[in-house]
């Protein structure tokens, strides 16, 4: 049996070793256009999310949502601690405090009303819903960020919102309808979050970010936590630790996403994190597809692929 020195050393040697894959993907991704870049940041970045909320959904069933989503942000924060550690504390100093709170306020408000739902709709009915983001962040982007209009990008928003209303739309009237609508309400907030993290990679790197995200949303959703808080079994210790890596792996991504590329030129190829939680919910809850899902997706899929090929073929005018 190992001593808790040794599995101390194994973790930190396995979160170096993940911290060297990310930035061998890192080097290899800047050979490629901007805008490419950024939709396999954030291809990437979907892929971890849907692994993590398959595996906070058995959680959430387990326990009260509030309490499982402190947790998951205390253990993100704890994992790259080793990290912080090394590196120093001056490191990680944000360039704008206040936008870190703003942030993490904002984050944990769609938090709330993400995990209040998440126990009771099917995992790819949630990740439809999400995928109602992109529109409002698309808006946000042009309209407070100022980043081009383009025709081609809300056409594959509207291709892909299309996809989603086909998956979600039958659901409404049954009895998770409330529930549907609670995790529709969290889309609007958690844009809102991610444009704010647009602006603040102009002035602090990704890993800062994430780290500042993983403290303020603990520090601002502990008091709930505290107060429906019910003790855990070894297992599901051992499974917020996973969960904390993922998340802290899935925002270091989406964020160097941001950094790298106009932010609505990557949200339509989110939509193929439908296509990882379909299949993850079939494996792990028994929950078989509808033929609206399988509709949905395909227009989901078409809106992706399309949008690619448009962003590749303006990249290679422009050069």
């Amino acid at each position: 049996m190992l001593s808790s020195d040794d599995s101390s050393s194994r973790a930190v040697i396995a979160l170096r070793a993940s911290r060297l894959r990310l930035r061998r993907i890192s080097r290899g991704l800047r050979r490629l256009d901007p805008t490419v870049r950024g939709m396999i940041w954030t291809i990437l970045a979907g892929f971890i999310f849907s692994v993590l909320n398959a595996v906070m959904r058995g959680l959430a069933l387990e326990m009260h949502p509030l309490q499982a989503q402190f947790l998951r942000y205390l253990f993100g924060a704890a994992v790259m601690l080793p990290l912080i550690l090394r590196a120093g504390l001056v490191a990680y100093h944000p360039t704008r405090w206040t936008g870190q709170f703003w942030r993490g306020a904002l984050h944990t408000l769609g938090l709330c009303l993400w995990f209040i739902a998440l126990p009771r709709i099917p995992l790819a009915d949630m990740t439809a819903i999400g995928f109602t983001g992109p529109i409002f962040i698309m808006i946000g982007a042009i309209w407070f960020l100022k980043e081009p209009a383009r025709w081609d990008r809300w056409v594959a928003g509207v291709m892909g919102l299309t996809g989603v209303m086909v998956v979600v739309g039958p659901q409404l009237s049954g009895d998770s309808g409330i529930y549907h609508l609670v995790m529709l309400a969290s889309a609007p907030v958690f844009a809102a979050s991610f444009l704010l993290t647009k602006v603040l990679t102009r002035y602090d790197r990704p890993e800062v970010i994430v780290v500042w995200q993983s403290i303020t949303v603990t520090l601002f959703s502990m008091p709930a936590a505290l107060w429906v808080w019910a003790p855990l079994s070894v297992t599901q210790w051992i499974w917020f630790v996973v969960c904390g890596a993922l998340g802290s792996a899935g925002h270091y991504c989406l964020t160097r996403s941001f950094g790298v590329s106009d932010i609505s030129s990557t949200q339509s190829v989110k939509f193929l994190d439908l296509v990882w939680a379909t299949i993850l919910g079939w494996l792990l809850f028994s929950e078989w597809p509808s033929t609206a899902t399988w509709l949905g997706a395909a227009v989901i899929l078409a809106s992706t692929v399309w949008i690619a090929r448009r962003e590749s073929r303006s990249a290679r005018a422009a050069l």
